[in-house]
């Protein structure tokens, strides 16, 4: 197993897989080539065997340097259950370090409760808005209309 930076070339690998990925799910748009190109010194993909087996795309925020933002997380669904997203969540941490953020954020959906605890035993807190469903706390609409997300943060 072997974790390193993402690559521009890995777009053509991982956007065929990102809907099986995600159970036919149509995730693909959430990650266009851009985040390939313009990420990568944030984001990292773990390989075994040659093969991508998961990914991690994040980065600095601009308006917020001390803040890093977690955008999406992939595991092969293979792989899962096996520890590969914490090790790609602490090279992520190790990486915003580095480039002086004090903070990670990172969002899921309130239904998504595999989500909302793997974040919570990474350390991640939930941040609480002021709003709820289903008695989570959540931004309401954060990522469009009737789109709410549970927002976390964690501290470094």
């Amino acid at each position: 197993m072997h974790i390193r930076a993402l690559h521009p070339s890995d777009y053509a690998l991982l956007s065929p897989v990102l809907d099986d990925w995600w159970g036919g799910r149509p995730v693909g748009g959430l990650l266009p080539r851009l985040f390939f190109e313009h990420f990568g010194s944030t984001s990292c993909v773990l390989e075994e065997d040659g093969a991508i087996k998961g990914f991690l795309v994040g980065f600095v925020s601009q308006s917020l340097p001390t803040i890093a933002y977690i955008h999406l997380v992939g595991v092969s669904p293979d792989k899962r259950k096996q520890g590969y997203g914490g090790l790609l969540y602490e090279r992520f941490f190790d990486l915003a370090a580095v480039h002086g953020c004090s903070e990670v954020h990172c969002i899921t959906t309130p239904v998504n409760a595999g989500s909302i605890a793997f974040h919570t035993q990474l350390g991640f807190e939930i941040v609480d808005t002021g709003d709820a469903v289903d008695g989570i706390p959540v931004k309401l609409d954060y990522a469009g209309p009737g789109q709410h997300r549970v927002l976390f943060r964690k501290q470094l």
